[in-house]
C-alpha cells in the first residue's frame, strides 16, 4: 500500500520545532496582554459570503486562493483565508460591540491555495489584533507600537516600515477616478493583470511590481491631493506619535494593501531576509466593514502576521531557543513501580518536569534513554534500594558522585539538588 502524504503546502509540526513556536507564542501573548487586548477564537470554517463580501471579489484571493466548497445542505462553505471578517462577523454576531469598544487578538490557522514558497503555505497560521470602536490617530500608534514591540521582544533587526492613508470613500472615489482617467490614457502600456483591475479597482494597481507600470505611475495622480483636511491631520497626528516614539518609518504613496476593506491607515513591516516575499507583518484601519456587514458604523483598525515567516525570521537572527528541560528521569527496575509513580507526582506537584521510564530495560539502558531525555538527575530505585527504603540520585549534566536519599526526603532533596 503506497505511503499517504501531506497535502502540498499543509505541513507538519514537529516536536523539535514546536519549542521555537512555543517561544514565539508566549512572547505574543504576553505582548497583547500587556495592552489590555483580549484573545478572541473563530471558527475555521465560515460561509463563503462572509470573505467575498468582505474581502473583495476582485481580490487575489477571493478569485484565485479560497478554499470553497458546498456541505451536505447545499451551503458554499470557505476554510477562512484571513482572520478579521471572521472577527467582525463574531462582534457583530454577539453584540461585542454594541456601545463599546474592544481590543482583541486571535491566533490559529487559514487556508489559501497559493503556490507553496519559502514562508508561505497552503494552511498557515496567522496572529494579528483587532481594535473596534476609536476613530482617532492614537489607536492606529498604539497598533504599530504592539508591533514594533514583539520585534523588539524578539530580537529581530532589519525591518522597514512602510505607512500611508487611503483617505475617506470620498477622497478615494475621487481619485480613482482621476487615476483611471491617467491610466487609460496609457492603457496600450498596461500589462494584463492592470488592465483587469483599471476598471474594477484601479487603486491596486499602484502595488503592481512590473518596473513598466512603476515607471508609468511616476507621472500618475497622487492620492494625498485629494484628501480632505481632517484626513491630512489624522495622518500627520499618527506620523507625529512614532516621531516621539522613536519609530522609524517611510511613507510610500503607493501602498494600498491587498483587501478591499481598507481605509484610512495601512502600513507593512518589510524584511529583505525571506526571499521575494518581502511583508512580515501588515495592518490598517477598516471603518467601513463593520457597517458594510451589517453592523453599527464602527471605526476599527489591526494587523496580521504570518506565524511561519516570523519564526523563521527569528530562527536567522541567531537567538538560541531556550529549551524547558526535565528535571527528572525515574527508573524502577522492581516488579513494583507503585513508589517511583507517586514520587513522580509529587515532584511534579512542586513544578518539576519528570518523565518515568516505561517499560522493562537494563540499567545502561535505562541511563541512556535519561541521559538522551536531557533529564538533568536520574532518580533509581532497584531491589536492594526498594528494601532498603532508599532512591539513588544521579546528576546527569555534572561530574558529581551520586547518593542515596531516603524515600520520604527524596522530593525535598530534588528541589535541594536544583536550586543549589
Amino acid at each position: 500500500m503506497k505511503n499517504i502524504q501531506s497535502v502540498r503546502g499543509m505541513n507538519d509540526l514537529l516536536p523539535d520545532q514546536i519549542v521555537g513556536w512555543h517561544r514565539v507564542e508566549a512572547v505574543l501573548r504576553d505582548i497583547t496582554q500587556k495592552y489590555g487586548y483580549q484573545e478572541i477564537r473563530t471558527p475555521m470554517v465560515e460561509k463563503t459570503a462572509l470573505f467575498t463580501q468582505s474581502i473583495g471579489d476582485q481580490t487575489d484571493i477571493v478569485e484565485k486562493e479560497m478554499y470553497t466548497f458546498r456541505d451536505a445542505g447545499e451551503e458554499s462553505l470557505t476554510l477562512r483565508p484571513e482572520s478579521t471578517a471572521s472577527t467582525v462577523r463574531a462582534c457583530i454576531q454577539h453584540g461585542l460591540i454594541h456601545n463599546r469598544q474592544i481590543r482583541l487578538w486571535y491566533m490559529g490557522p487559514m487556508f489559501r491555495r497559493e503556490r507553496p514558497q519559502r514562508g508561505r503555505y497552503r494552511q498557515f497560521h496567522q496572529f494579528g489584533v483587532e481594535a473596534l470602536g476609536w476613530p482617532g490617530p492614537d489607536i492606529d500608534s498604539e497598533i504599530i507600537r504592539i508591533g514594533e514591540r514583539i520585534w523588539r521582544e524578539l530580537e529581530i533587526n532589519g525591518l522597514t516600515l512602510e505607512i500611508n492613508t487611503l483617505g475617506s470613500e470620498r477622497s478615494r472615489t475621487a481619485y480613482r477616478q482621476a487615476l483611471t482617467d491617467f491610466l487609460t490614457e496609457k492603457r496600450d502600456q498596461l500589462d494584463e493583470v492592470s488592465l483587469r483591475r483599471l476598471h474594477t479597482n484601479p487603486l491596486r494597481i499602484l502595488d503592481n511590481k512590473n518596473l513598466q507600470i512603476q515607471e508609468i505611475l511616476k507621472d500618475a495622480p497622487v492620492l494625498h491631493n485629494f484628501m480632505l483636511s481632517d484626513e491630512r491631520k489624522h495622518f500627520e497626528s499618527l506620523c507625529s506619535s512614532l516621531d516621539r516614539s522613536d519609530i522609524t518609518y517611510q511613507i510610500n504613496p503607493k501602498l494600498v494593501r491587498g483587501l478591499d476593506y481598507y481605509s484610512g491607515t495601512v502600513f507593512e513591516w518589510k524584511t529583505d531576509q525571506l526571499g521575494a516575499q518581502s511583508a512580515i507583518c501588515a495592518g490598517g484601519r477598516y471603518d467601513k466593514l463593520i457597517e458594510n456587514r451589517g453592523g453599527r458604523d464602527t471605526p476599527a483598525v489591526g494587523f496580521a502576521m504570518g506565524l511561519e515567516r516570523l519564526i523563521e525570521l527569528v530562527t536567522l537572527q541567531g537567538e538560541p531557543v531556550e529549551i524547558q528541560s526535565i528535571h527528572a528521569y525515574m527508573i524502577d527496575l522492581t516488579d513494583s513501580f507503585e513508589i517511583t509513580t507517586q514520587i513522580a507526582e509529587k515532584l511534579r506537584d512542586q513544578g518539576l518536569n519528570v518523565v518515568e521510564h516505561c517499560g522493562k530495560g537494563k540499567l545502561k539502558n535505562q541511563l541512556k534513554k535519561a541521559d538522551q531525555s536531557g533529564a538533568l538527575l536520574a532518580l533509581i530505585r532497584g531491589q536492594d534500594e526498594a528494601d532498603s527504603g532508599i532512591i539513588q540520585l544521579k546528576h546527569l549534566r555534572e561530574e558529581k558522585p551520586q547518593f542515596n536519599v531516603p524515600v520520604e526526603d527524596i522530593v525535598g532533596q530534588c528541589l535541594k539538588t536544583l536550586t543549589s
